[in-house]
């Protein structure tokens, strides 16, 4: 199909990138279980090695399913390109590995997925690279936090766990003032709830595990690019803007004008790092994404009843999900998010860590999973797994405090959820 700016989404979630198959005529999206491509000719070949023409080398490089996904997915999110790989976790490290180099740093906001703290905290230390939390709700100190030596500024759209709604706009102003580039994390949000470029982003990055796949089947990630970045408007991105020796002293910026993250993301991170999404991965998130918005007003649907009903009961102390009227998010995200804040908040049990770990071990529609954005709806105490190597500190401002449960609520019946959480709730607090 040729994507057109007159189909909506519900349309370009089934149709954008694909086209028949024209070897076959398979309506879907075939597996292409290859390792290589057999080459026309010889100047074939080096055209495709000198990145003279765009084809396929090497499945580590690209693949016809995989082209598919990062195609429709880019669509989705209104950039210009994407490029996916194998888990969210090599995505954020794709997403850096352009902008960063040795001494060079990040800001980024507090309130992350606990694994991506102890990636920023810990593991981007051994690239000689650092990070900086912020509170993003104080958009002056993000502006204070950025050095000359600061490369990126990184936040999520509704975080993990707690579900709190980023100002993008504000924060997109204030690294757009520094000359650096907003990533945007939108695994909790989607495109269908939430697009970052529309609000100043300039990449993009999810883990399609989550709420793109939906069945919980198939890990990946994906980098979104918006094309709207000057990579040559100074000397902070050199990868980018300056000669490449391993392609001959070419320029990714000045070869590829707004498609230079996307080339680079493949023609060096792919190659060199090799973080690369498997093509049975890419076919099961492409029969995924079919379905996103229906899942995603299902979603929403269900965690606003069930968020309600948790507000109103006596053995909860807190609930943080931002679709409440009573959130002091919610009106961010009529302006962020104004078709839902997504299934994914977190709930504070009377009783502490140990009423946490007997609610978590007495539900029975819940499964108690390191996992979110499936069909089914998903529970897990943060404190004692996902955020377990953070400091107590760092739980309570990311909002994973040990008095606190994360629920990805699914698109089951919500009065069966809220009688699960019900019978749970009676035992973790009798």
């Amino acid at each position: 199909m040729a994507d057109s700016p007159k189909h909506q989404f519900d349309t370009l979630q089934i149709h954008a990138g694909a086209t028949p198959d024209p070897a076959t005529g398979a309506r879907q999206t075939p597996i292409y279980q290859t390792t290589a491509y057999v080459f026309r000719d010889a100047d074939h070949a080096a055209a495709l090695f000198n990145l003279q023409e765009v084809g396929y080398i090497y499945s580590r490089l690209t693949n016809p399913t995989n082209a598919v996904l990062q195609e429709r997915i880019a669509t989705l999110e209104g950039g210009v390109g994407a490029v996916c790989c194998s888990s969210g976790h090599a995505a954020q490290i794709m997403a850096l590995f352009p902008l960063m180099g040795p001494g060079k740093n990040i800001v980024a906001s507090t309130r992350l997925y606990g694994g991506t703290v102890t990636q920023f905290s810990h593991t981007i230390k051994r690239f000689g690279w650092s990070c900086k939390f912020v509170d993003f709700d104080d958009p002056q100190a993000v502006a204070d936090a950025i050095d000359d030596d600061t490369r990126a500024v990184f936040g999520e759209a509704i975080a993990n766990p707690g579900g709190y709604i980023m100002d993008v706009r504000a924060i997109a102003d204030v690294a757009d003032a520094a000359g650096i580039p907003l990533i945007i994390d939108n695994t909790s949000a989607t495109p269908y709830l939430c697009r970052p470029i529309e609000h100043g982003a300039t990449l993009v990055v999810h883990s399609t595990t989550k709420y793109l796949t939906g069945n919980g089947t198939v890990m990946g990630g994906c980098v979104v690019d918006s094309g709207k970045f000057d990579w040559s408007a100074n000397d902070k991105f050199p990868s980018l803007s300056q000669p490449e020796e391993a392609y001959h002293g070419m320029k990714f910026h000045e070869t590829f004008g707004a498609m230079a993250f996307t080339f680079h993301g493949i023609a060096i991170g792919l190659r060199d790092l090799g973080m690369t999404m498997n093509p049975q991965a890419a076919h099961y998130t492409l029969m995924g994404i079919e379905t996103l918005s229906l899942r995603m007003d299902r979603h929403v649907q269900n965690a606003v009843k069930v968020a309600e009903w948790l507000e109103q009961d006596d053995r909860v102390d807190y609930v943080t999900y931002a679709g409440l009227k009573s959130s002091p998010y919610h009106e961010r995200m009529q302006k962020v998010c104004p078709k839902g804040a997504g299934g994914l908040f977190t709930f504070a049990v009377k009783g502490g860590y140990d009423a946490c770990v007997k609610l978590v071990n007495s539900l029975d529609i819940f499964s108690h999973v390191a996992n979110l954005g499936d069909t089914r709806s998903l529970i897990i105490h943060s404190a004692s797994t996902t955020h377990r190597q953070l400091t107590e500190e760092q739980q309570e401002a990311a909002g994973a405090g040990p008095g606190v449960v994360r629920i990805s609520i699914g698109t089951e019946d919500a009065d069966d959820l809220i009688a699960d959480l019900d019978q749970a709730l009676t035992k973790a607090t009798s």
